[in-house]
């Protein structure tokens, strides 16, 4: 595969984020003095293979203009829609619009500002090589039990060769873009992007990455993932 075909980061965040009990979407909450979306996008930008975002907004978000985010790449806005499904498809259209076909969509969830450099290279080294894509993942640690319908334990499944699914997911735009439009135009509900590439018929690889980027999803998460941030920027500065 072509080692010089750009990357753009693909952000869905039109979510309203509900569990945070907040009057703001989650990607709208704040530490170490700016908002959750905006340290995912220094940590993106600031990758020196990542050539610009596309992010996916609520078309009634007044939030992102008051932020009046300044970056050394360009940023588009465009309206995400209701499934995250729809967000990736409308990201993905217009990067396609602003740079053809011939371009890598890195797509990651906004509420996830801790990804490192590091887990961000090998993931994009891993796309580029790969026709399917790759994604950033965990390999699954923890005994898994099955629930019955009366709330019980119904089995314990085994978990060796389960990962968990993080992001950022990495493509080749037109693949993610085919799979996209057949998931939406066959009404099909998935949880990840990998999940619309899988049903259309690629294996996309697995890449390793660290349990620190994770998703901050509920109210005692915010305060992990100052503390988190804070960690590796201390281990930045020291190196």
């Amino acid at each position: 595969m072509a080692s010089d075909i750009p990357v753009w980061a693909v952000i869905p965040a039109a979510g309203s984020g509900s569990r945070m009990q907040q009057d703001k979407p989650k990607q709208y909450l704040s530490f170490q003095g700016k908002t959750i979306l905006e340290h995912c996008l220094d940590r993106l930008l600031s990758h020196p293979a990542i050539d610009g975002a596309v992010l996916a907004l609520q078309a009634d978000d007044r939030f992102w203009q008051e932020l009046d985010y300044q970056a050394d790449k360009p940023v588009f806005i465009t309206d995400g829609g209701a499934h995250r499904q729809h967000s990736v498809y409308s990201g993905l259209t217009t990067l396609q619009y602003r740079c053809g076909n011939d371009a890598i969509a890195l797509v990651h969830d906004a509420v996830r500002p801790l990804v490192s450099h590091d887990d961000l290279s090998r993931v994009i080294a891993a796309a580029r090589e790969h026709t399917a894509g790759a994604i950033l993942a965990a390999p699954v640690s923890d005994t898994l039990k099955k629930q019955s319908d009366d709330m019980e334990i119904a089995a314990t499944v085994p978990r060796q060769g389960l990962w968990r699914a993080l992001t950022p997911q990495v493509f080749h735009l037109p693949v993610l873009l085919n799979a996209l439009k057949q998931v939406i135009d066959a009404e099909q509900a998935i949880t990840d992007d990998a999940q619309a590439v899988e049903l259309a018929g690629y294996s996309p690889a697995l890449v390793a990455g660290s349990e620190e980027n994770f998703k901050i999803t509920r109210p005692g998460d915010l305060a992990l993932a100052e503390k988190i941030w804070l960690d590796q920027r201390n281990q930045q500065n020291n190196e």
